[in-house]
């Protein structure tokens, strides 16, 4: 039984908000029914995206509903807000937040009071001023950006397999990564093997038409696997053709041209950014302490320092690593750690409201696996390196044992066991990002300014002229007048996002 009511509050529904949350409302559930405990979330998405399976997701290997978890389902005794905290005034155990409603209500934000806070919002894309990124750059953090990248890297096939334009072929069938951490280097090596299977289908495409540069500002990549295994992985991205420029940083993406430090240029209609992340902005916006690189100061035992009532852990957070051999070592901001830290967390909760004593968190690293694409990868755990087929199949094995959920875990597994049966998928559905154009445009609307650039970007504007012109500018005229323009035509948008972080354990 706590010492008094508990309102929780918990901000963020990833990793740690999520797992915390899980845990609270199994260790009160008494304290729940006896209305003496209550955890409210506030996530922007209604779903937990377990990140690891991204990659496999933009390569088609497993469905995009199964790389998200439903958190009403998984949490059912706990109060699940689809919104966003803007700011914390801690000192008066308030939290202001706006949630889909706010804008139509016309009250603006509201503030909502709690007793125990939890702030686990995560981590944003790092960017550049780059010239052209804003513009022209593609994410790779979120399942929305994962399977958009796949439908834009599918159309690009299509666009090249249909024009008559050699300028216009090359950009499309030029595919540029930035960032060898594993967002960049996972998602490069799953597109490029599943594009390169896409090529048998194309009469006209083959994978040695394909340039696929993964660009790098230091001198290796995938560092949490080592410096042997990092090379090991250069060279296989090599072997299949994959030219990986080390040293190397992006200067401008504009014009749909990547120019890089090294005086190279690529005309391209796809350029990936997954060079790292930054603490989420909510932060800035609280009165707690904060490290000089904007994440929250806290210790061994998860609290905030310097404060009570106020808790975090995973990317927002500056956990002192007591397992370190260097005093002053913070724990890595990635899933190992944070699915680790959010069950400390939550029991440290749990015993401060029943007055026992806070236990640190502890836990030494235990190395890290990486996919390269089907049945390649690398792995580097408890100091054995381990690389082709043995390293894919413990990447597997480790994340379908983290994903959450049995309901989840079987659906992967039945998945990847249908796939290791029949074809892939290679179908792009690049219109599920506007579904309403075709509608608009057959009940006399006209597409919005962002469907008409894309495209214009895409060469398919005035008659397409990408090469597709057996007729089909007036909604293939065999008698087909009616306005059923046969699901053909859907303007698309190229997505845009920002990149990912360090996701496997």
């Amino acid at each position: 039984m706590v010492k008094e009511r508990a309102r929780i509050l918990v901000v963020g529904g990833g990793y740690v908000g999520m797992y915390t949350a899980l845990r609270l409302q199994r260790k009160l559930r008494g304290d729940i029914g006896r209305g003496e405990a209550e955890i409210t979330v506030v996530t922007p998405d209604p779903y937990m995206t377990y990140q690891p399976f991204l990659p496999e997701a933009a390569a088609g290997a497993i469905s995009p509903r199964h790389v998200v978890v439903p958190l009403r389902r998984v949490l059912p005794h706990c109060r699940v807000v689809v919104g966003e905290v803007t700011a914390v005034d801690h000192a008066k155990r308030t939290a202001t937040l706006t949630t889909l409603a706010t804008e139509e209500e016309g009250t603006g934000p509201r503030q909502t009071a709690y007793d125990e806070l939890v702030l686990a919002p995560g981590s944003v894309s790092r960017t550049l001023p780059i010239p052209g990124l804003a513009d022209h750059g593609i994410g790779f953090k979120t399942v929305e950006e994962a399977i958009g990248l796949r439908n834009h890297v599918i159309e690009q096939m299509d666009i090249a397999s249909s024009t008559r334009d050699p300028a216009i072929r090359d950009a499309a069938l030029t595919f540029v990564f930035v960032g060898g951490g594993y967002a960049g280097v996972e998602a490069l090596g799953e597109l490029e093997d599943m594009a390169r299977y896409a090529t048998r289908y194309y009469h006209n495409v083959k994978p040695e038409d394909m340039k696929w540069v993964l660009v790098e500002a230091s001198d290796r990549i995938l560092p949490e696997v080592g410096e042997e295994m990092g090379r090991y992985t250069v060279s296989e991205l090599r072997r299949r053709n994959i030219d990986v420029r080390l040293h190397t940083r992006l200067e401008s993406c504009a014009d749909r041209t990547a120019v890089l430090s090294d005086g190279a240029r690529f005309p391209t209609r796809t350029v990936v950014w997954t060079a790292g992340v930054k603490p989420h902005p909510l932060l800035a916006a609280t009165d707690l302490p904060l490290t000089d690189r904007g994440r929250l100061k806290c210790t061994p035992e998860l609290t905030v320092e310097g404060v009570t009532h106020a808790w975090a852990a995973g990317d927002a957070a500056a956990v002192p690593d007591v397992t370190a051999a260097e005093p002053g070592t913070y724990t890595a901001p990635n899933a190992q750690h944070a699915l680790r830290q959010a069950k400390v967390l939550a029991d440290n909760i749990v015993r401060s409201l029943h007055g026992e004593p806070l236990r640190p968190y502890a836990h030494k690293y235990a190395g890290s696996v990486a996919s390269l694409g089907l049945h390649e990868g690398v792995a580097h755990v408890y100091g054995r390196k381990v690389k082709g087929y043995p390293a894919w199949f413990m990447h597997r094995a480790y994340h379908l044992s983290r994903v959450p959920t049995v309901n989840r875990k079987a659906r992967v597994l039945a998945e990847w066991t249908l796939s290791g049966l029949f074809k892939r998928e290679i179908v792009s559905l690049g219109s599920l990002e506007h579904p309403r154009a075709e509608f608009e445009l057959a009940a006399g609307g006209k597409p919005s300014a962002d469907r008409k650039g894309a495209r214009r970007e895409d060469g398919r504007e005035n008659g397409r002229d990408d090469g597709r012109e057996n007729g089909r500018d007036d909604g293939r005229d065999d008698g087909r007048d009616d306005g059923r323009d046969d699901r053909r035509d859907t303007p698309k948008d190229d997505p845009k996002g920002g990149s990912n972080n360090n996701p496997n354990g």
